[in-house]
């Protein structure tokens, strides 16, 4: 029954042919349980092992790496040279790397939490069920409940089905249902039913959702929905149809892969069609099938060559020193691409309670009377009356701040009407504070509005308490308990919502005077001013005149609404109430004529204040192009006031069109829904489905959403948006369904988090363009020398260690590169830009195509032109493979020349020191390194350092220098290495001079005296030391 809230309880119990006293019989509860099956949550149905392995091959790039490594082990394996061990190594390597990708990409499947799981944790066990055959209440585990049973739940119980309440077997029922709706306080219940057939849960007043806890009272009601038919079972089906979007950076990598895979199998193709002519040459033994699989080989080694293959370890490295600088300042990341994706959110969709406020219920002002001026209000015995109005500091469940008037310290105890306020406070309370140790700060028990009267109480201090010397502890509650122990409390009559007050009847523990008991009130103002007739005043009680009436109303009405929009309550006394003895307090319906003949004492006003730092970083996402949407289950007069107090919404501005409530928004058409999304700044009193239906406007839009929440009700909004935070104190489910957790709750943090979030994307577009340059130039490197047909300049398993080790550390260290100053000054990048724009990749394939020139031109030069090399002719190098057949053409050059080391480590090295001065290009895209040396970026000095040890490492030790085919540079070979890898640096350095003049506007011109004495340096080096 979808709608049992619009009807009665008659109506309903008819509808499942019932009745309070008797509930169902056995047979209609077979019956029901075979039509509804079990009131629990179907288990999450989870991909077997095989399938999660085979996902992690699911990659293009990893696919192509996969394919060269299996082509390289089976030609490996018909290898017949005396380098066949060697051949293995290259399949080997890619191998363990996949292996070793595919563990880790199972294991975080594996150990992820389950936000469908976490649900169970709401579940109740057992349950109290009225049927037939039995007297009185039976438990029952709660699995078996059906629609139409009879349960009865009390304080302490968590609710097992959705229950449409019958009636109340206490003064009143409270129910803690935040985790659902995200209400802060608990909520009063009844049974009549609700008008409005478009209610949302929140006005649900008659209902007891599955899951939620009974915080005081005792009652009955029928079973309307169970299982996957409970609300909790909506957002169960909720999370489990989410479907969660690639990250911005996995699209961009996706992307990437697609457009790499296409040139590399164009340019392998093409190298093994240049190449089909020499497929017969004598010295494949004349054999087509030998030469094609030669050339074939070749184009394995390019396509290893152009995947970077260090580029997920890279990624996953700099994601994860990100994750550990956001966690120093309170954002722990449960998901790491998602590290990248905050730094192009454009929206911030935030919960208000405890994420934009402190969700600590706060009195911040309070008034009550005193002798006013002649001509203002009176009181009915014709003497002046004024205001004594107070403000209260201190935002917090803590017994810190201090009373102001007109700017002073107010000493309370010296205020008559103060110290009567501050002994309702205390003693018309059944909450208070207490000291957790073991967190470091205060905490509520009980009801915060209650808790927060507590705190006034010790702000005021009205008996004069000395606290020094006490415990944290001690200090929770010195000043109540003070008071509290001049009493003594005979009875509460508790709260109800036809009087909207409650009330205790206290008796002073000294009464030598005579005195007897007396009645401490406190409620809503309209409700308490209807009952008063007398208000007091130091001097005594005055009589409550309909005009002073009136004043006190105009009065409540400017705290109750524009900007500050307080919760109010009046705090009033019965001076001389009836005996103890008199009172019936088995009947809640004569408790309104006990507080009658009240004198009023005083109103405090209170609220959930905005975090102190919530404006600042409101002002911090506007300058940075972020918008900001609060979105609540609290009213919607509330949260705009705290939208005003933290700058989101201007003191005047009109917030039509800009502030909706759920209903509100249900009602509007589709394309005025889509306009609200864009326009809004507030949705109040909303409902799980709406935060939902918010992503998706703000998605279709092309809007990069961060949604907060902390109850299960927020879990299918957390997993659809890209971003989902939860907080820190908030459920499980909410944590488990969101990317990233707020150990402080702060809005704040989800500021600091953006910022990081922008420095890594930059940080990790500075090292995939130095991978991929580096990469470029490893492709032409392998075209080159196949087009030009000279003897092979790198081998695979040497552009593996390239790509993994001597690239890798540096492109990690860029990782640390510092954030730009005006970073949170730019509007957030275009989700949809690409890693590389055409400008940048023209930049980097120049500088690819230079290193691939350099690297063969380094071989080139040991064969053709150095003094202790072979000195070979250009046709020679260019015909080596016609060495043996035309022994004419190779007079004086022994053929074993062409398979010398030398030359191929001279490329090697010529490849990994270029490979270090990109590193330092890549500090800036596009200032000097004369404005932003090395030094801003300890690590990448330290990482080049390490990659360069390496390098002297398999040079220098014979068993590496073996494996990749090597061997030791004297000083002559390391001074030409050194000339040319320097160019690099002066052909970036030009590139970033053009940059800088087309971002700033100015003549390219004004750079080329710089540009030009730079390059006659490097001209003069070689004129004075040759090649």
């Amino acid at each position: 029954m979808e709608d049992a809230y619009c009807h009665t309880t008659s109506q309903v119990l008819e509808f499942f042919h019932t009745t309070e006293e008797t509930g169902l019989s056995e047979k209609q509860v077979a019956i029901a349980l075979e039509e509804n099956g079990f009131n629990e949550l179907p288990p999450e149905e989870t991909k077997p092992l095989w399938r999660l392995v085979l996902e992690q091959f699911d990659d293009l790039l990893v696919k192509i790496l996969l394919s060269a490594a299996t082509i390289s082990f089976i030609l490996a394996w018909f290898e017949d040279s005396e380098d066949a061990t060697t051949a293995f190594v290259e399949p080997l390597v890619i191998m363990l790397i996949l292996i070793l990708n595919a563990i880790v990409g199972v294991w975080q499947e594996r150990n992820a939490e389950s936000a469908i799981e976490a649900l169970k944790e709401y579940e109740s066990d057992t349950a109290k069920v009225i049927r037939q055959g039995h007297r009185g209440p039976q438990t029952v585990k709660a699995r078996e409940l059906v629609p139409g049973d009879i349960v009865e739940v009390s304080v302490g119980d968590r609710v097992p089905a959705d229950i449409r309440l019958t009636s109340i077997m206490s003064t009143t029922l409270r129910v803690d249902q935040s985790i659902l709706t995200g209400e802060s306080v608990s909520v009063l219940k009844h049974s009549d039913p609700i008008s409005s057939s478009r209610a949302v849960n929140q006005d649900k007043k008659n209902m007891l959702f599955s899951g939620t806890n009974v915080a005081s009272g005792r009652c009955r009601g029928v079973v309307v929905g169970t299982g996957m038919n409970t609300e909790i079972g909506k957002i169960r089906d909720q999370i489990m149809h989410s479907e969660t979007d690639r990250t911005p950076l996995g699209q961009k990598i996706d992307e990437f892969g697609t457009q790499l895979s296409k040139v590399i199998t164009l340019i392998c193709i093409a190298v093994w069609c240049i190449n089909i002519g020499h497929f017969n040459d004598p010295v494949h033994g004349g054999s087509w099938l030998r030469g094609a699989i030669y050339y074939f080989k070749i184009a394995v080694a390019l396509a290893v060559a152009a995947i970077p293959e260090g580029l997920p370890a890279v990624i996953t490295t700099c994601l994860a020193l990100g994750t550990r600088r956001m966690a120093r300042k309170n954002a722990i990341v449960r998901s790491l691409p998602s590290v990248e994706t905050l730094g192009c959110t454009t929206v911030i969709c935030s919960d208000k309670t405890g994420t934009l406020t402190t969700n600590q219920m706060t009195v911040v002002r309070m008034f009550s009377f005193a002798s006013g001026a002649p001509g203002g209000a009176q009181s009915g015995d014709g003497r002046p009356l004024a205001f004594d109005e107070f403000e209260i500091t201190g935002s917090k469940y803590a017994p810190e701040g201090s009373i102001i008037r007109k700017g002073q310290k107010v000493n309370c105890s010296e205020h008559p009407c103060l110290v009567e306020l501050a002994h309702i406070c205390a003693l018309c309370n059944d909450s208070g504070v207490e000291y957790n140790e073991s967190k470091g700060h205060y905490e509520k028990v009980g009801e915060a509005t209650e808790t927060a009267l507590i705190c006034l109480v010790e702000k005021m201090n009205v008996s004069g308490v000395c606290k020094t010397g006490l415990t944290n502890r001690q200090l929770a509650m010195a000043c109540s308990h003070d008071l509290q122990h001049l009493y003594h409390k005979e009875f509460t009559l508790e709260f109800s919502r036809d009087r909207k007050s409650m009330s205790t009847f206290v008796i002073p523990n000294s009464r030598g005077d005579g005195s007897h008991g007396k009645l401490f009130v406190k409620g809503a103002p309209e409700s308490i001013l209807d009952r008063c007739t007398q208000v007091r005043t130091p001097n005594g009680r005055v009589l409550l005149t309909p005009e002073l009436k009136d004043e006190i109303l105009r009065k409540l009405a400017t705290y109750a609404t524009g900007r500050e929009t307080l919760r109010c309550l009046a705090l009033a006394s019965r001076d001389d109430p009836p005996a103890s003895s008199l009172f019936n307090l088995t009947d809640p319906t004569n408790f309104k004529e006990y507080e009658t003949g009240l004198t009023l004492v005083g109103v405090v006003g209170m609220l959930d204040p905005p975090r102190c730092e919530v404006a600042d970083s409101i002002r911090a996402c506007a300058n940075a192009g972020i918008r900001v949407i609060v979105i609540t289950g609290d009213n919607k007069a509330t949260a705009e006031a705290i939208c005003r107090r933290i700058g989101l919404f201007g003191e005047k501005e009109d917030t039509r069109g800009k502030a909706f409530t759920g209903r509100e928004f249900d009602m509007l058409s589709l394309t005025e829904k889509r306009e609200a999304v864009r326009r809004a700044k507030l949705f109040a009193r909303v409902e799980p489905a709406h935060k939902s239906e918010i992503v998706q406007y703000l998605q279709e839009d092309g809007e990069i959403s961060a949604m907060t929440g902390d109850g299960v009700n927020d879990a299918p909004a957390l997993k659809k948006a890209e971003i989902g935070i939860a907080m820190g104190s908030g459920t499980a489910v909410a944590k488990s369904a969101s990317d990233m957790v707020l150990a402080d709750d702060n809005f704040s943090t989800i500021v600091a988090a953006v910022e990081e979030g922008r420095a890594i994307y930059n940080n990790m577009k500075q090292f995939i363009r130095y991978l991929i340059s580096s990469n470029i130039g490893e492709v032409v490197s392998i075209f080159l020398t196949a087009a030009l047909g000279m003897p092979e300049a790198l081998i695979p398993v040497q552009l593996l260690w390239v790509n993994l080790v001597t690239d890798g550390l540096p492109a990690t260290a860029l990782g640390f590169n510092p954030p730009d100053l005006d970073i949170m000054q730019k509007p957030p990048r275009n989700s949809k830009e690409p890693l590389i724009s055409g400008w940048l990749f023209l930049r980097y394939m120049a500088i690819g195509c230079y290193v691939g020139v350099a690297t063969v031109g380094s071989a080139a030069w040991w064969f053709m032109k150095y003094s202790g090399g072979p000195r070979i002719t250009y046709y020679q190098l260019t015909h080596h493979l016609q060495c043996t057949l035309e022994p004419s053409a190779f007079v004086g050059v022994p053929c074993s020349v062409f398979s010398s080391p030398k030359p191929m480590t001279m490329a090697l090295s010529v490849l990994v020191l270029i490979e270090m001065f990109n590193a330092l290009n890549s500090l800036s895209e596009n200032q000097s390194l004369v404005s932003m040396p090395p030094w801003r970026n300890v690590w990448l000095v330290i990482a080049i350092s390490f990659s360069m040890f390496l390098h002297f490492a398999i040079l220098y030790i014979d068993v590496f220098a073996k494996i990749f085919q090597i061997s030791a540079l004297n000083l002559a070979e390391w001074s030409a290495v050194v000339k040319i890898s320097l160019p690099v640096l002066l052909l970036d350095e030009t590139q970033k001079a053009i940059a800088r003049c087309v971002s700033e506007r100015k003549n390219p011109l004004s750079q080329l005296p710089a540009l030009s004495a730079m390059w006659l340096g490097y001209a003069l080096l070689l004129y004075r030391f040759p090649l």
